[in-house]
């Protein structure tokens, strides 16, 4: 089934952040795990940026990570769900907050669309995203606001989701639904060429393909909402699922299960790109490096 081109409903998306980030408990398995491997992505990258962007900042745990990192940076946490917001400006810990304030380093945090960001030009050393770009309404405004608040020499770090996350479960669906039921997400060559689309020099972009299992569908269900990560298409199916189209979506998944587990498939985009003075050639046109890595 063609399902069309993909739009995001912004405020569905928020109001599913908003939710999650209310709840007392943090089922963001797969959202950690992601940004502490792009964490350790950090250790081939020399700078100590005086101020970082957390753009997607959710309930806080990158500020930690990044506070860990880089202990006399002054952040900035932001992101477009309030309760998010709310939520980081209580997570950080008290080790955290001493190291802070020896360091005379500062913490902030703000609510605000990615692709409106109230900020100046060139006011940050870096911006660091966790799958956050995967829920902005225009991925090419968002990395164009990213790119006019970055300093030169100011580096990108981002993760993203590829087509083929929860392919299982869109296929289930759509043996079962003409409707939309599931995220569609950028692919990675794309976000490359809207990097050099905004100005980003270098930018070098990898992939992976991550496994994850689950007793029974409902499982899953239940793990998405709790993150707010459910569907936000404008298009998406409005009310109550109908019994039949469940169960037919429910027997298609079924076919896909594995040593009593039904798979999850999730794949990882990330990248990193420079903001600084584009190289022209004699001709005008300007030189960019693209390299691209695929990891299976």
């Amino acid at each position: 089934m063609d399902e069309g081109a993909f739009h995001l409903d912004v405020k569905q998306a928020r109001r599913a952040f908003d939710r999650a980030a209310r709840t007392l408990a943090d089922p963001a398995v797969l959202q950690n795990e992601v940004e502490r491997r792009m964490f350790d992505r950090l250790d081939y990258i020399r700078q100590q940026p005086a101020r970082v962007l957390d753009a997607g900042c959710g309930t806080g745990r990158g500020l930690g990570l990044l506070r860990r990192r880089y202990p006399k940076a002054d952040l900035l946490g932001v992101d477009f769900a309030q309760a998010a917001v709310r939520t980081a400006k209580h997570t950080e810990s008290l080790i955290e907050r001493a190291r802070r304030h020896l360091s005379r380093a500062g913490r902030h945090h703000l609510c605000a669309d990615f692709s409106h960001l109230p900020l100046r030009f060139g006011c940050v050393d870096m911006v660091w995203s966790n799958l956050s770009l995967a829920w902005a309404e225009d991925p090419l405004a968002a990395l164009r606001e990213f790119h006019r608040v970055l300093a030169k020499g100011g580096l990108l770090m981002f993760s993203s989701y590829g087509p083929d996350t929860l392919k299982e479960l869109k296929a289930a669906f759509s043996s079962a639904s003409q409707g939309r039921h599931v995220h569609s997400f950028v692919d990675m060559h794309d976000v490359g060429d809207m990097l050099v689309a905004c100005g980003f020099v270098e930018p070098v972009m990898d992939m992976e393909r991550l496994t994850l299992t689950y007793p029974d569908v409902m499982a899953l269900a239940r793990e998405l909402k709790a993150s707010g990560q459910t569907c936000a298409a404008r298009d998406r199916p409005r009310g109550l699922l109908g019994r039949s189209v469940w169960r037919r979506m429910l027997d298609a998944y079924e076919r896909e299960r594995r040593n009593a587990s039904l798979p999850a498939t999730i794949e990882v985009v990330y990248g990193h790109a420079w903001k600084g003075e584009p190289r022209v050639a004699a001709d005008g046109r300007q030189i960019m490096k693209w390299e691209s890595t695929i990891r299976r």
